[in-house]
């Protein structure tokens, strides 16, 4: 396990909402990350149906976590968009972020969100966030 790595996971598992979701850490690369959560019947808005909430939840947290693989300094979101593609319905979701540009004063990153059922990997959503770069206090 690399630094990245081990910063992406112990700063994720030292969150308790994180812990609450269940979100986990399955792939780290500088500049991407990759992070799953089992799909549970409270995640669901209509029966089935992963909440629009926590699918903003999945594609910003993972893009915040590329953002952690890129720069040592705090990062917090200023910008943030969600396209829904089709409803998330199914066993595990999956989100693929990557920094698409890393500046000194802000990280632009984006994502896509699949559901995986049956083996099966299918887009449900993608989004992207902006960064701003905090200044050492």
């Amino acid at each position: 396990m690399h630094l990245k790595e081990k910063l992406v996971k112990e700063f994720n598992e030292g969150l308790p909402f994180h812990r609450w979701l269940g979100i986990e850490v399955v792939g780290v690369e500088i500049g991407s990350v990759e992070t799953q959560i089992n799909w549970r019947e409270e995640f669901g808005h209509y029966p089935g149906y992963l909440h629009a909430g926590l699918v903003g939840t999945l594609i910003e947290t993972a893009c915040g976590f590329s953002g952690l693989t890129v720069t040592d300094e705090k990062h917090v979101a200023t910008s943030f968009s969600v396209n829904f593609l089709r409803p998330a319905v199914g066993d595990i979701f999956l989100a693929r972020a990557q920094v698409t540009k890393s500046g000194r004063l802000q990280i632009f990153t984006r994502c896509d969100l699949f559901v995986v059922s049956g083996g099966k990997e299918r887009l449900v959503a993608n989004g992207e966030t902006i960064f701003c770069v905090l200044p050492e206090a």
